[in-house]
């Protein structure tokens, strides 16, 4: 039987679950601080498989190939820049072999993180700069043999504009995701509903689109709310923190447990996501609960803002629909106009 491509089983199934966190993993298998992650896909094949495996086995429908930081800005911090394409190739393949051999549908998702830099006109990266490395990534992993592109963790409309542009040229479909991590905002500044704008103005349109990181499962979920009031028509992704991140015995930890991310799964359901999974701190165990959670739920009202602080946690006042930077910006106008 042939299996559905991506967007089929998008479009046609209630919910999709997406996989965990990779790099709080790695750290967990032996990954050290400052290495790349991307450079175990030749140095330890079999722990990015291992991965892989678990979280498929937790219910994963789609995987999310260790290439986070393959693009040639963010390998030029290890002098890797010119293995691009032998990078994303080689994880593609490892995430390939695993989705292959599970038995059911598993999607493989070519990651595509930020360059690391600050496009112009704020900094000096140009935008066709800027597009010719995200091509160069997507095609790598299109050869490599991903379902789809999957762009994650954007805080700037520009990097935003040129990783689509550049993504597209490879002709698969692509999902996006900002991280919303600044009191409601992106580290650049953008709110969740001018996020749904702005990805309705995208030349080639994301076939999904929706928040990963951030600080933790409560305000994600607020972000996915304030997504779908400007995108109702959007397929959205859910990919929150597993709890908040706390400095303990010299090591983060993350205060999330498989009962509370379970909770979330759920609610961000209600909350429209279509997309549903884990990122820092989110392990196979809390994967599976989520998976298990939301197998036997049938998706309920939308949550208002008291119902998800009183389940997951604080949110931030933007997400209760106070815009203090806007607010600060009038009350400054106002200033200088008197």
């Amino acid at each position: 039987m042939t299996r559905p491509t991506f967007t089929e089983a998008l479009n046609s199934r209630p919910w999709l679950m997406a996989d965990g966190a990779t790099g709080t993993n790695y750290f967990q298998m032996g990954l050290v601080s400052g290495d790349a992650p991307e450079m175990w896909n030749f140095e330890h094949p079999e722990r990015v498989r291992k991965l892989h495996k678990q979280f498929i086995a937790a219910g994963a429908d789609i995987i999310l190939t260790n290439t986070f930081g393959g693009n040639r800005h963010r390998l030029k911090l290890h002098n890797e820049q010119g293995r691009v394409r032998e990078i994303n190739m080689a994880a593609a393949a490892h995430a390939r072999a695993e989705a292959d051999s599970a038995g059911r549908a598993v999607y493989v998702g070519g990651s595509m993180g930020p360059t690391g830099e600050i496009f112009m006109p704020v900094g000096t990266l140009p935008h066709e700069e800027g597009v010719s490395a995200f091509e160069e990534q997507a095609m790598a992993l299109k050869e490599g043999g991903v379902d789809v592109l999957w762009i994650e963790t954007m805080s700037s409309e520009e990097e935003l504009r040129a990783a689509v542009e550049g993504a597209a040229k490879a002709g698969l479909p692509i999902v996006t995701t900002m991280s919303f991590d600044t009191n409601g905002r992106t580290m650049m500044g953008i709110t969740p509903k001018a996020f749904g704008a702005l990805t309705a103005s995208l030349g080639t349109q994301p076939v999904a689109i929706g928040a990963n990181c951030g600080v933790g499962a409560s305000e994600l979920v607020a972000t996915v709310l304030g997504i779908s009031a400007a995108r109702p028509d959007a397929a959205i992704v859910a990919k929150g923190n597993c709890g908040i991140p706390q400095y303990k015995d010299g090591h983060i930890h993350y205060t999330g447990t498989p009962e509370l991310m379970a909770d979330y799964a759920r609610i961000a359901l209600d909350a429209g996501a279509k997309i549903i999974g884990g990122c820092c701190g989110t392990s196979p165990d809390h994967l599976a609960a989520m998976r298990k959670s939301l197998e036997s739920y049938t998706k309920g009202s939308k949550p208002s803002i008291d119902l998800v602080e009183q389940r997951l946690g604080p949110v931030s006042v933007l997400a209760k629909g106070i815009d203090t930077a806007a607010e600060g910006a009038a009350k400054r106008e106002r200033r200088r106009g008197s």
